[in-house]
């Protein structure tokens, strides 16, 4: 990728005339039929999507923030878009983030009263067990308040330290798995456009607050906790995972700064093999752990990357304008992040793979970005936004704001594709709804003017740039994949990530193809960041 000049920012007031002028009357929307044809044939009759997810997963493994397994794909994403045919393939920093984390070996059983091996994840940016193996006796610690945590005080030196489950599992008669009905789209059809969130309308309602105030107070005493069973001496602990029937959702046991306080080795545990832990120890009986995690914090490169390629385009006078497709590119490390997201990564890829080898010519450029450090808080997203375009702090634009056509973004599970949200965009419906026109047997049928969030396409909605992800069957994302040991090769659907492949090429053409750049909302106001 060509390296951007950070020239002189464009006036604001000229900008804000600019992105408030209404765009040119256009006819009805164009679509290309031959070329929709080729897309088509290429997509479904000649797939790699496959193949890329394996190399992504099982190839590349656990893509961390900052790991040798995000490391090791983006060198590998970058040599593959080169391969396909892209221009600038590169690895490209945003900035400062932290330190990243790897797990060499990880093993936890219960080894009194009886053997039995347990399921366990080491909490991400936690230690190794120090000298190797642990063999240790378990104590169960409850406490909701500073007052509960000075009872174990003088009873934790060497003990593996046991914390209890919150909500115990239930039955379940519902599926894990299910696809968006006619109704539950029809629903999303109809809905109206709601207002983004912004530093300026997030609701502040005394429920909320109360909630706010609990998890606040909750993280609080888990410091304390913390600090404590570091000054008395225990070996490690063990949580429980959110989960059932042997999933861990897991999560990061410190912070990935690299200037963070020490905390102890932490396993989170299947809810199963905790409860039967805390029932023995509770009903007196001697209870041995040995567990062992060898963990490395890499501090050498403290920066965080996004891989990016081009298409470049063709027209003499739209060529500079850039149409831009992505997916996060970093997982959590319970497992290899196939729903969340390397099939995100796998369906993008292979629409430029698509493109390419359909021999299509865009007008404009077709850029891909596959982010970083999304899971931490949209961080490679957010910051190739403030670098490249604009800052949501101060909504002051760079020049290349106004040469974004648009942005289409792919994270919510393996799911195939039913629609796209609008983001409020009422002006996109018409233009979407034609696009869709002929996926229609392929089920994806639906333009809803509900926004949506918690992906990197609200770093663009964020400075009025137009920003959309699609709308995706769910399948068993949130039951049992998303950021789990379950989130695997296995939970994908060839099929349905096919279909993606095809739609999302398709919409990043037309895009490229079509007189005008996407219609933009008006420019958002400036959002300084909310206070902590």
């Amino acid at each position: 990728m060509p390296t951007y000049s950070l020239r002189k920012l464009l006036p604001l007031a000229g900008l804000l005339a600019l992105a408030a002028a209404p765009a040119r009357a256009q006819g009805p929307e164009k679509t290309d039929a031959a070329a929709l044809a080729k897309i088509k044939d290429e997509g479904m009759n000649r797939s790699k999507v496959m193949e890329t997810a394996f190399y992504l997963t099982d190839v590349c493994g656990p893509r961390l923030a900052g790991s040798e397994g995000l490391a090791r794909a983006n060198a590998w994403t970058q040599k593959k878009l080169t391969e396909y045919g892209l221009a600038n393939a590169a690895v490209e920093p945003w900035g400062d983030f932290g330190r990243g984390w790897d797990i060499d070996k990880s093993y936890v059983a219960m080894t009194k009263p009886y053997y039995h091996a347990m399921i366990g994840v080491p909490k991400a940016w936690t230690p190794s067990t120090p000298g190797g193996a642990l063999r240790k006796q378990v104590i169960v610690v409850k406490a909701t308040t500073e007052a509960d945590l000075a009872k174990y005080q003088g009873q934790l030196r060497d003990k593996i330290v046991l914390l209890p489950v919150a909500t115990p599992p239930q039955p379940n008669f519902e599926p894990d798995a299910r696809r968006l009905t006619a109704d539950d789209l029809q629903k999303l059809a109809d809905a109206p456009a709601t207002a983004p969130m912004t530093a300026a309308n997030r609701p502040v309602e005394p429920a909320t607050a109360e909630r706010t105030a609990a998890l606040l107070a909750a993280r609080a005493l888990r410091t304390k906790l913390n600090d404590m069973l570091i000054a008395e001496g225990a070996a490690a602990v063990l949580s429980p995972g959110r989960g059932t029937d042997g999933t861990v959702f897991t999560t990061n046991g410190a912070p990935y700064a690299a200037d963070a306080k020490p905390v102890l080795p932490e396993l989170e545990m299947s809810t199963e093999d905790q409860l039967r832990l805390i029932r023995l120890a509770e009903a007196g009986i001697p209870v041995e752990v040995e567990l062992e995690t060898k963990t490395r914090f890499q501090t050498q490169d403290l920066k965080g990357y996004n891989v990016v390629a081009e298409i470049p385009g063709t027209d003499r006078k739209l060529k500079s304008e850039v149409v831009m497709l992505g997916a996060h590119l970093d997982s959590w490390h319970a497992a290899t992040g196939a729903t969340d997201n390397a099939a995100g990564c796998a369906v993008m890829m292979e629409a430029v793979r698509i493109l390419k080898a359909s021999g299509l010519k865009p007008r404009r450029t077709i850029r891909i970005a596959l982010w970083g450090e999304e899971e931490e808080g949209l961080h490679g997203s957010r910051n190739y936004v403030k670098n490249h375009f604009a800052d949501p702090a101060t909504m002051q634009l760079k020049p290349d704001h106004e040469r974004l056509a648009g942005y289409f973004n792919l994270d919510n599970g393996a799911g195939k594709i039913r629609g796209i949200y609008a983001q409020g965009n009422e002006a996109v419906k018409p233009i979407f709804t034609a696009w869709l026109a002929p996926f229609a047997d392929m089920g994806a049928t639906t333009v809803t003017l509900r926004n949506t969030g918690s992906t990197d396409h609200v770093a663009f909605d964020a400075v009025g740039l137009p920003g959309f992800q699609f709308i995706q069957d769910g399948l068993d994302y949130f039951a049992r994949t998303h950021h789990s040991n379950q989130d695997t090769y296995d939970r994908l659907v060839a099929d349905d990530l096919k279909q993606a492949s095809v739609v999302v090429a398709s919409f990043v053409y037309n895009a490229a193809m079509r007189d005008q750049k996407l219609p933009r909302k008006p420019l958002p106001a400036p959002t300084p960041p909310r206070a902590q």
